[in-house]
């Protein structure tokens, strides 16, 4: 018996593969076939199911050009209605993989059709359990993804039952394995590791605790901020069907010239620069967003930009075509290519390049309650409650379109985030928008409050 969790970082994403007696099955894979086609080559195994937990609204899942490269079953659980070849299984309904068993537990609640997959082993012992986005470590999937086709409370209702009625009834030597991890929008504040057991979750985990129904739907409801936009195109897709990840690539992996670049900006399309941040402060081109292919792209992608605007893409040498499929994975179809040559080239013609100054976590500290200098603080409410410097502004960056609008051009303003990563990403976008006398603050957070400066805890100044 073999399981093996897949974890795709830029997604916070956790597909699996399981295998036993020269069979196999994937739960829940990313949009790219070919890891899996290859895993599959290299052990000589046949793959017998796709199964999905559920219509994904985070990515884009791999499960259809997945089952038509190998002849493989998609599988859902119960209520699933596809435009495609699909299965939709019974609650309960077991599929055989070699001398394992996989067993349907139809868990409705982060949506109808989300499915928990057991998996029962040679033995005949329960061994594992893939949860899919309704349990997560220290959390639950969010119930407010139908976009008003139910209500947040009537899902929470469902995933009451779900839990108390399928897996806290599980032994508590189950493992459980999620969809997700760290950073994914899919829960409220999901826990660090990507992986637990059932006996440790309903000890630590807030949902999995004994409550009754109403104080359980009101836990679980309260405090979610505004899903992603892009999470309902999705969720469609996943449902209705796409083209293959290969011809995506095929029409939109175009090197453009310069004369096709500007062209395409005069269109309307956006310019995402995909190159670390230390690399774009030194000079980017007029208007570029930057999110950087070294941290969770695909969900900023996500969070930040309207799924259905045109994209250019300036990419680190040699990374031009990882960054469309990157895009691809979360539905980003609308790419007109990328800049040949880079900023290299555009610098090289006489172009001109605009630059973004950062600073040390020290340099900040000295100036930042000089009344000089705006402090604005782009992590989320729950981390600038915990620790803040004292007197900045909290905008968090999935609302900054909105925040920005309270801006003032005239200031002067420094921005920082947790590590540097998501405030640069900020600092792109307000100098987009207008502004010039912006200052990104490296290495963020952590590295700013060792600095001696002054920090305030839940309005205490410590």
């Amino acid at each position: 018996m073999i399981i093996e969790q897949l974890y795709t970082n830029c997604l916070a994403e956790a597909a699996y593969y399981i295998e036993s007696e020269g069979e196999a099955a994937i739960i829940d894979p990313i949009r790219e076939t070919e890891p899996y086609l290859q895993k599959l080559a290299g052990r000589n195994t046949k793959l017998k199911y796709v199964f999905e937990t559920h219509f994904h609204a985070d990515f884009v899942s791999g499960h259809i050009d997945l089952a038509e490269k190998t002849g493989a079953k998609i599988i859902f659980g119960p209520l699933a209605e596809t435009k495609y070849s699909a299965y939709s299984a019974k609650d309960g309904e077991v599929f055989k993989v070699g001398k394992l068993q996989i067993k349907v537990l139809h868990t409705p609640g982060h949506t109808p059709e989300s499915s928990c997959f057991l998996l029962i082993d040679a033995s005949g012992k329960d061994h594992c359990v893939f949860t899919g986005d309704t349990l997560f470590v220290g959390d639950v999937g969010r119930p407010d993804l139908l976009d008003g086709k139910m209500s947040k409370e009537e899902l929470a209702g469902m995933m009451y039952e779900s839990l108390n009625n399928k897996l806290k009834k599980l032994a508590d030597d189950v493992i459980m394995y999620p969809a997700h991890g760290p950073g994914s929008s899919c829960g409220k504040n999901i826990g660090k590791e990507t992986w637990s057991t059932i006996g440790q979750q309903k000890k630590t985990n807030y949902a999995m605790l004994e409550m009754n129904k109403e104080k359980f739907i009101q836990l679980v409801t309260g405090g979610l901020t505004a899903p992603p936009q892009y999470f309902f195109s999705d969720a469609a897709i996943n449902k209705n069907g796409y083209s293959s990840i290969d011809k995506v690539l095929e029409q939109n992996t175009r090197a453009l010239t310069i004369d096709e670049f500007k062209e395409e900006i005069n269109k309307g399309a956006l310019i995402l620069d995909t190159r670390d941040s230390d690399e774009f402060e030194k000079g980017f081109i007029k208007g570029a967003i930057n999110i950087g292919l070294n941290g969770q792209f695909a969900i900023w992608v996500g969070t930040l930009i309207d799924i259905k605007r045109p994209l250019v893409i300036v990419a680190p040498p040699g990374k031009e075509a990882e960054s469309i499929l990157r895009l691809a994975r979360v539905g980003y179809e609308n790419v007109k290519g990328y800049l040949n040559g880079g900023t290299i080239k555009w610098k090289a013609i006489g172009e001109k390049l605009e630059t973004l100054p950062s600073v040390s976590p020290e340099a900040f500290a000295a100036v930042a309650n000089s009344g000089k200098t705006v402090v604005l603080d782009v992590r989320k409410p729950s981390e600038f409650e915990n620790g803040h410097v004292a007197g900045a502004n909290n905008i968090e960056l999935a609302e900054l379109y909105i925040g920005m609008k309270t801006l003032d051009k005239n200031l002067s303003y420094h921005i920082y985030c947790a590590g540097g990563y998501r405030s640069m990403i900020a600092a792109s976008i307000v100098k987009a928008a207008g502004f010039n006398n912006i200052t990104n603050v490296s290495g963020g957070y952590g590295k700013i409050k060792g600095t001696g400066i002054k920090i305030e805890v839940a309005k205490t100044v410590v």
